[in-house]
């Protein structure tokens, strides 16, 4: 599994509410037609609150309250602009290295870093990370304990040890990760507290394709990302034919989460030993679905417009957000200067 969408997806299901993040995604592509070169966002909590690319050239925020936030002060985000189009410049010309270096002739290539922090509201911990991969393998990340870099593959090695040997640069990743980036995360939850502390249930469906697929159990709409999903046989939860998923964004700020019942093995009188559970952090019950022919949503019947409009209403941003996240890792490709921090 790609350490891009452990991480990730990791934080996505965490069941702490005092906890809160700030994450920078930056994708940089080749190859890629009808695509942007290179795409960066900003999240809050899992919800995206900024964004930037190649096509536009600017930062945008993209919640009401951090329109607000510059607003108040236009010079964060003209500093957001500023590192947009700068790290644009360094990403594209350090995929042309690494393709030299790899020996690599056919594309697409794709190049992301993560990086960010986290801090705990209660006890005022803090964690900063920064990650590097290339096309979905892990490259280099930086271990803030020791401040030196972790190369898990023998491509990064000659980047470790010329990075490791940057003090100054180490220093200032260190102030960045542990004293920047925090006082910033606890500005934006100042100004998005009421958002990133409300509650809200979802829908939840069962889906089919056809009488003989697995059934999918569906909820969307749902906030905060501190949920979870499963099947449960007699009361107990079931892992047999069980695939989960993950927990992913929707272009509103609220999430989308499924679980799937392989029911090929299920007689018919047994489907009413069988129900679908969803929890959300803070939420005083649990909403509880039963397996039931009767309520699934299938394709059977359905026109292709309306099935167009069904998999639009229950995969909107999350599908796309999704296959940036599993196609891509982080990485860095030579040893220029980041731009970001």
């Amino acid at each position: 599994m790609y350490l891009f969408i452990l991480l990730l997806f990791n934080f996505l299901c965490v069941f702490n509410v005092l906890k809160y993040s700030l994450k920078y995604f930056l994708t940089a592509t080749s190859g890629l037609p009808d695509f942007p070169e290179f795409v960066a966002s900003a999240l809050v909590n899992g919800v995206q609150v900024g964004y930037c690319d190649s096509n536009i050239r600017t930062a945008e925020p993209t919640q009401d309250w951090m329109k607000k936030l510059v607003k108040d002060d236009p010079q964060h985000l003209d500093w957001y602009s500023e590192k947009c189009f700068g790290n644009q410049q360094v990403f594209r010309a350090n995929i042309d290295s690494l393709k030299q270096r790899l020996n690599q002739t056919r594309g697409p290539y794709i190049l992301q870093r993560m990086n960010g922090c986290e801090w705990d509201d209660e006890t005022e911990e803090i964690k900063g990370f920064n990650q590097y991969g290339y096309n979905g393998e892990d490259f280099i990340a930086l271990d803030l304990q020791t401040l030196t870099w972790i190369a898990p593959k023998p491509q990064a090695v000659i980047t470790k040890l010329k990075w490791d040997a940057e003090k100054a640069r180490l220093e200032h990743n260190k102030n960045y990760y542990i004293n920047r980036c925090p006082d910033w995360l606890k500005k934006y939850v100042k100004y998005g507290r009421s958002f990133l502390q409300r509650s809200v249930p979802p829908s939840v469906s069962l889906l089919q394709r056809s009488s003989s697929s697995v059934v999918s159990c569906h909820a969307t709409g749902f906030y905060p990302h501190r949920a979870k999903m499963f099947w449960r046989k007699d009361e107990e939860e079931f892992h047999d034919g069980v695939d989960k998923g993950q927990i992913l964004p929707n272009h509103d700020g609220s999430f989308q989460t499924s679980v799937q019942l392989n029911v090929s093995s299920i007689k018919p009188e047994d489907w009413r030993r069988y129900d679908c559970v969803f929890q959300l952090a803070g939420a005083e019950k649990d909403i509880i679905t039963k397996l039931d022919k009767k309520v699934i949503h299938t394709n059977s019947g359905k026109t292709g417009s309306e099935v167009m409009l069904l998999l639009l209403k229950y995969c909107s941003y999350g599908v796309f957000f999704f296959f940036i996240c599993h196609v891509a890792g982080y990485v860095k490709l030579t040893d220029s200067e980041e731009t970001t921090n």
